[in-house]
């Protein structure tokens, strides 16, 4: 597959970007780059290797679910900004 600066231009347009014509033409060897490493990549014969669902092994890391004790309340607004009956109080958005 080859990439075109018309592609880069279409990329950038669709992500909202302003790219200078040094920019485009840099993403553009980028790009056409990474896929012509791709391309390399889909020449290796990977006949004799297994395939696989995950690489790391599948293990179970949920934990039991018991009541602990949680923060002081002094110590959880201790470094906040601003608190308001026991909660803490930010600034509005609307």
């Amino acid at each position: 597959m080859e990439i075109t600066a018309k592609d880069v231009e279409r990329l950038a347009f669709v992500s909202r970007l302003e790219l200078t014509d040094e920019e485009r033409a840099a993403y553009t060897r980028s790009l056409q780059e990474s896929l012509s490493y791709l391309d390399l990549l889909k020449q290796a014969d990977t006949t004799a290797v297994e395939a696989a669902e995950r690489v790391l092994p599948m293990i179970n890391l949920f934990r039991e679910d018991k009541a602990q004790p949680g923060l002081a309340r002094e110590l959880v607004f201790a470094n906040a900004p601003e608190e308001e009956d026991g909660a803490f109080k930010v600034p509005r958005i609307l």
